[in-house]
């Protein structure tokens, strides 16, 4: 029996719209492109992590806990939606940073300060490695904190977006369209993971095609190992009767560049291209990269002229303003 009585904290806006990017079809002479804009969920510029956060906000609220504690790099998109989420809920916020204070913040590091987020620094990790010491440090204050794993990616995370799933199903049904494929950002695991089990549970026919965005391991495991737990972990959250293996996955590695945070011709290209054609900006890191993806898998004619493909816009527009020296 699937499970998904789960309790739940609104503070985004869904559903987020879905569009065609006509301008930008015809200058690929390509198949037909969609965007689903999870830029537009509403918490602090948006972004995917506000479906987890529900969730999350949601299992903390219900344990009674008086603090969320999150980690990730200096511009992570996921610590700045966790700090919104906090603010919003009356919930106090605890960020371990990788690297070092800036003299200046920028991007989603200022945004983090102005939403009041307590900010750890951590010069050595940069994927919340310090979450573990920290709440006990919280906890001899007093405090209930509650862990939230980097990327928001664990059985809880997956969980919004099986829901986005059922969403989109819902917006394809009402616009009478049909999608053959969805390109997306994959890094932590935790959309996904959370997109492959919405699709097997709302029976969808669309390939879905993670993008790699980080060469780093988790937890000792590959990129794909690690995914594959995290979706069968979902699974067994969920109650769903099903093993999943890696021939259920799509994993694009040959787009990982010079790493994690680390712009090129193809981020530059695909934000330049997008900003140009749609009016819509991409992130030099996780939706950059994943889009310029789909224009070079585009141009070299791995779609048919009849596909229907949608990008899905995961966010993290204010860490472009970081980067203003890679982009200009």
């Amino acid at each position: 029996m699937i499970n998904m009585d789960f309790p739940r904290k609104q503070v985004g806006f869904f559903p987020t719209p879905v569009t065609e990017l006509k301008r930008l079809t015809e200058k690929l002479h390509g198949p037909k492109i969609f965007i689903k804009r999870d830029d537009l969920t509403g918490l602090a510029f948006g972004g995917n992590k506000t479906r987890k956060l529900e969730f999350f906000i949601g299992d903390a609220l219900s344990k009674g806990c008086d603090t969320i504690i999150t980690g990730g790099a200096e511009q992570s998109n996921h610590c700045r939606q966790t700090a919104a989420a906090c603010a919003v809920s009356g919930l106090e916020c605890h960020l371990v940073l990788g690297g070092s204070e800036p003299e200046i913040p920028q991007g989603n590091l200022l945004l983090d300060k102005l939403l009041g987020a307590h900010i750890h620094w951590d010069s050595k990790f940069r994927k919340g490695e310090m979450i573990p010491q920290i709440s006990k440090e919280l906890t001899l204050q007093g405090k209930k904190p509650y862990p939230v794993p980097y990327g928001g990616s664990n059985e809880i995370g997956v969980l919004g977006f099986v829901e986005a799933i059922k969403e989109l199903k819902l917006q394809l049904s009402g616009m009478n369209e049909k999608i053959s494929h969805v390109v997306f950002a994959s890094s932590s695991g935790g959309t996904h993971a959370g997109l492959v089990l919405g699709k097997y549970l709302f029976e969808q026919k669309f390939d879905l095609i993670g993008i790699e965005i980080d060469k780093a391991e988790y937890e000792g495991l590959s990129y794909p190992d690690h995914l594959l737990k995290l979706t069968n972990a979902g699974a067994k959250f969920l109650g769903i009767d099903c093993a999943f293996t890696k021939n259920d996955f799509i994993l694009r590695n040959e787009y990982l560049g010079g790493g994690y945070g680390v712009i090129g011709d193809l981020e530059k290209k695909a934000i330049k291209l997008l900003a140009e054609t749609e009016g819509i900006i991409v992130d030099p890191v996780y939706t950059g990269r994943a889009f310029g993806a789909l224009i070079d898998l585009i141009e070299k004619g791995e779609f048919a002229s009849e596909d229907k493909v949608l990008f899905w816009h995961t966010g993290g527009s204010p860490s472009i303003f970081s980067y203003a020296e890679d982009l200009l």
